[in-house]
């Protein structure tokens, strides 16, 4: 099977028997390689010291105190962050249960790099196996943000931040061009948008994220979309839903719903209040989808039997930032879940 991700850390750690990844001391150990914690030529010894200490013991105890003795105060707010997330990390054993307790405690301080990060390793794990390569790349969609642009009536969906290195280097093509500046037809198409014919291309790359898809309703992208979402819920809850994508929602017994990113949240809002929306609202709406639980037993009884409709959204930089937290820590399970 085609190997993807390698530099997420996804080898560093182990599986259980229920199929999480399971933390390890080589995990740990690959953030204190991290540049914000490695030490350099100004490292003051005390920092050399704990940092060559964590190296053999990661899981060592790291007061207040030693890191306060740190002589730089960058490398001392570098590792409060580190070890209050290295400690969520243990404390939870394995890398979902990390995820899921970083979203169930209020006013969470972790850093979104962390975070992201352990999604991409989720998915990895979630992935493993998989030959399907429009899959994988609209699983990007979980972790990096993405910027949208409209081009012959296709909504395209590309990195962001390797849209913005294109663009500062200028080495990118028309359809970098267009994405970033939301402007005219291009010419030529340098970035190449994947599809089931030419997917495969994936592999030659699938670090770079440096592939565009379609993000039309119905179409393979949103359909491989849907196929992702459904196992990241499976992944976590071993519940089985199907994912659709939907045109409009036209349900006058409209129970629940979900925003997959903050935008789609408010804008789900205003339908379900039965307000109208004005046309640059509209034009931010990406999809909508209707999700339904094969065994509706783990559904609350009021919401049991109704779909669970989600949306998605870009923000006014036409950015679209996907929430995958939101499909776990919002569904209405009943108490027995």
């Amino acid at each position: 099977m085609p190997e993807f991700w390698l530099d997420s850390g996804y080898r560093l750690l182990d599986r259980t028997t229920e199929g999480e990844l399971e933390v390890t001391d080589d995990f740990l150990r690959a953030y204190l390689m991290r540049p914000e914690i490695e030490p350099v030529g100004e490292s003051c010894d005390v920092e050399r010291t704990l940092h060559e200490s964590l190296m053999i013991e990661p899981r060592g105890d790291v007061s207040p105190e030693k890191i306060a003795a740190l002589a730089d105060p960058d490398a001392q707010d570098n590792y409060r962050v580190l070890i209050e997330f290295r400690n969520k990390l243990i404390e939870a054993g394995t890398l979902e249960r990390c995820y899921i307790t970083i979203f169930q405690s209020p006013n969470t301080q972790t850093p979104p790099l962390f975070i992201n990060q352990l999604v991409q390793i989720i998915l990895r794990n979630i992935l493993d196996g998989s030959s399907d390569a429009l899959k994988v790349k609209t699983a990007e969609i979980f972790f990096r943000e993405q910027k949208i642009s409209l081009n012959d009536g296709n909504v395209l969906a590309a990195d962001a931040e390797t849209i913005n290195i294109l663009s500062e280097n200028s080495g990118f093509g028309a359809l970098g061009q267009l994405i970033v500046e939301a402007g005219a037809t291009p010419r030529t198409m340098e970035m190449d948008v994947l599809d089931r014919e030419n997917s495969d291309i994936y592999w030659e790359r699938p670090s770079q994220f440096d592939t565009a898809v379609s993000l039309n309703n119905n179409g393979e992208a949103i359909d491989a979309l849907c196929r992702v979402m459904e196992g990241w819920v499976f992944h976590f809850y071993k519940a089985n839903v199907n994912i659709q994508p939907m045109s409009e929602i036209n349900d006058d017994k409209w129970k629940w719903h979900i925003g997959l990113d903050a935008v789609s949240t408010q804008i789900l809002n205003e339908l379900y209040s039965g307000e109208v929306l004005d046309e640059i609202t509209q034009r931010k709406l990406l999809g909508l989808f209707k999700m339904e639980f094969e065994d509706q037993e783990l559904i609350r009884p009021d919401i049991a039997g109704r779909p669970i409709y989600l949306g998605m959204a870009v923000n006014e930089d036409n950015i679209l930032r996907f929430k995958p937290q939101n499909l776990l820590t919002n569904l209405p399970f009943s108490d027995s879940v």
